[in-house]
């Protein structure tokens, strides 16, 4: 598997985002670009969740019928949910109709609230586990001892669906990492974004 791809225009990005006009967009415009807004990140660690077993273009695909069906992942909405909400959801074509992971995000979100509560957001809870310095991303690494510890902190937090892989694949989309290959041509600018960004306390 080839560390980068060059496209037509003579852009070099990383190999995974294809030619598919989401996963490039996905890959040119938001992964890997900082996130503070507490709203996006809950509906990220859910997305990631969500896509668990799957591609992740399924989940893109699907993305603005998850918000549709979790209020765009308004946390404290979605903590309201009953299971008269979770068998609708069940039954909608346009999302995973997963029984486990729609129960997870429900769940999730009531956690989601009780963290915000004792430590003032989401953002500032999931920054602390930023690592101080990493290793250059070879495409290959799926977790990492901080996401290990931040899956093991929302676990003992009841939080579900949030496996160190998961967390891994969390961190490398909200920014909390950047693992553009250095030859990608995103890479310099998600460094300067990261390093002009000003971390949630």
């Amino acid at each position: 598997m080839p560390e980068t791809i060059t496209d037509a225009n003579g852009v070099t990005r990383c190999w995974w985002c294809g030619e598919y006009p989401y996963y490039v967009a996905y890959h040119d415009d938001e992964w890997g670009r900082p996130v503070a807004d507490d709203q996006r990140l809950f509906e990220k660690i859910c997305l990631e969740g969500f896509q668990s077993g799957l591609s992740w273009l399924t989940i893109l695909r699907k993305r603005e019928n998850f918000r549709r069906a979790f209020t765009d992942f308004d946390f404290h909405k979605v903590a309201r949910f009953n299971n008269s909400h979770a068998e609708r959801l069940l039954q909608d074509a346009g999302i995973v109709g997963h029984r486990g992971k729609i129960e997870s995000t429900i769940n999730n979100a009531k956690r989601a609230v009780e963290l915000v509560a004792e430590e003032g957001s989401l953002a500032a809870f999931v920054w602390r586990f930023e690592p101080e310095s990493q290793p250059q991303f070879d495409g290959c690494r799926s977790q990492t001892a901080e996401s290990k510890a931040l899956s093991k902190s929302l676990k003992k937090r009841g939080w579900s669906f949030v496996g160190p892989t998961t967390a891994y694949a969390f961190m490398q989309s909200v920014g909390i990492v950047n693992d553009h290959l250095p030859m990608c041509a995103c890479f310099a600018d998600i460094e300067a974004g990261r390093q002009q960004f000003k971390r949630p306390q």
